[in-house]
């Protein structure tokens, strides 16, 4: 079976040289824009995995997805899972309470906290952090 042929025009190519090189992107977004340089450039799947040093089926899974959809099909596919329990309107709640300043004793935040406060949501401390992590946010280390 021969390989899925990538072309990629000046622009698709300048943006995921960019990824490929960045320090700061998600690893695993680095190794997908490797995979389809090396693609684009001719090279086959056995040695793009030997090079990078993962799975031939790795290889062949993201060069597909690149030929089908392109940029947006290096991204992750949403996965199955337990619907969320509170909307985006309680997140935002939540967001809004950790930034702003605590109950006059406290000089921090706490998790439990947060949680106290929005109690009319049914919001539990660990959800809350969940919640935080997110977006990271960390209502406890503030700068005085």
């Amino acid at each position: 079976m021969a390989a899925v042929q990538i072309a990629l025009d000046e622009q698709t190519r300048r943006r995921l040289c960019r990824t490929a090189r960045s320090a700061r992107a998600e690893l695993r977004q680095v190794l997908r824009a490797k995979i389809v340089l090396a693609a684009a450039d001719g090279i086959p799947n056995a040695r793009i995995a030997a090079d990078l040093q993962i799975g031939v089926d790795m290889v062949r899974k993201w060069r597909s997805r690149f030929a089908v959809t392109g940029l947006a099909g290096l991204s992750d596919a949403p996965r199955s899972g337990r619907p969320r329990r509170h909307g985006s309107d309680v997140r935002v709640r939540v967001i809004a309470v950790a930034t702003s300043a605590p109950p006059w004793p406290e000089s921090t935040w706490s998790h439990r906290a947060i949680a106290g406060r929005l109690a009319d949501t049914g919001i539990s401390a660990s959800q809350v952090g969940r919640i935080l992590a997110d977006c990271d946010l960390r209502p406890y280390r503030v700068r005085g």
